[in-house]
């Protein structure tokens, strides 16, 4: 499973908002100068995650954008929902008629298993665990 160019660069767009949070608004010329997106991407990005309501612009010279919650009430779950869509590792998780094996197959639990861990992953994490991770310098992943 490889992530979408949309979620990667939302979630570090969001993740510029959580480590800015509480202060001025971003603009997103900034967002996007820090990320290296292009500005036309972002606006998608960002519109995106205002719809889902993680994100509210602020109109004006000194406007931008800012995080309509806290860090530590958004889940990284809200985010990927808000630009990937549901974590669907097969098929047949989404739809049982898909496949006429769906009641007996071992492969159809295996994928159960990973979307189920990546969930859990997903909604187990905030932006403001990762914003504190920055801060520390902990690494999020290590290699095995």
């Amino acid at each position: 499973m490889k992530l979408s160019t949309r979620t990667r660069y939302g979630i570090r767009a969001i993740l510029e908002l959580a480590e800015n949070s509480g202060t001025t608004p971003l603009q997103i010329k900034v967002i996007a100068k820090r990320q290296d997106i292009s500005v036309k991407y972002l606006e998608q990005l960002m519109a995106m995650l205002k719809s889902a309501g993680l994100v509210k612009s602020v109109r004006g010279s000194k406007g931008g954008y800012l995080l309509a919650k806290t860090p530590n009430q958004i889940k990284l779950s809200d985010c990927f929902k808000a630009l990937e869509g549901p974590v669907i590792t097969a098929e047949c998780l989404e739809d049982e008629s898909y496949c006429q094996r769906t009641a007996d197959c071992v492969a159809r639990q295996l994928w159960a298993e990973v979307q189920n861990a990546i969930m859990s992953v997903l909604d187990s994490m905030t932006l403001q665990d990762l914003v504190d991770r920055a801060k520390s310098g902990k690494k999020l992943f290590y290699q095995i």
